[in-house]
């Protein structure tokens, strides 16, 4: 149990790094270029791509959490140093995963059905990267709170 604690905390915050880099790669390549489409356009892109996003973010979004929560887990469970940054990453990375329920869902049903009005889907994507930013600035705390917990120590 001892090495898996220790080994855990390093791989909890490189699978938040990959997560938070496809965050951040989203909001400043992906979100701008559907902006500037015509809805038409955006629905269209949507429809025929938006499993692809999901079926790439839902995996990564999964694993990062899980692999945060489980270095939390093991951190207070082997009385490591600094485990509370671990848990601060870990609640962090919930709250992430929460905004799928919360909002997301919702509205990325709503682009890939279609079924939102041209004329809202400015103010609706202007919405979505509101979403977006938040969680990517959370997952940006969670990471730093992930490499601060290795600064617990190690003895590898």
């Amino acid at each position: 149990m001892n090495l898996f604690a220790e080994i855990m905390p390093f791989v909890a915050a490189a699978g938040l790094a990959l997560f938070i880099g496809a965050l951040l790669t989203e909001a400043v390549v992906l979100v701008p270029m559907w902006r500037s489409l015509q809805p038409q356009e955006f629905l269209a892109l949507h429809a025929a791509h938006g499993h692809r996003l999901y079926a790439f973010f839902a995996p990564l979004t999964i694993c990062a959490t899980v692999l945060a929560v489980v270095a939390a887990i093991t951190s207070v469970a082997t009385n490591r140093p600094l485990s509370s940054a671990s848990v601060v990453a870990a609640a962090l990375a919930l709250v992430i995963l929460s905004t799928y329920g919360l909002y997301f869902r919702r509205a990325n049903a709503s682009f890939a059905e279609a079924s939102i009005a041209h004329e809202a889907l400015p103010a609706e994507l202007a919405r979505w990267a509101s979403w977006h930013w938040f969680r990517t600035i959370i997952g940006l705390v969670a990471l730093a709170s992930a490499l601060l917990a290795l600064r617990g120590g190690t003895s590898l």
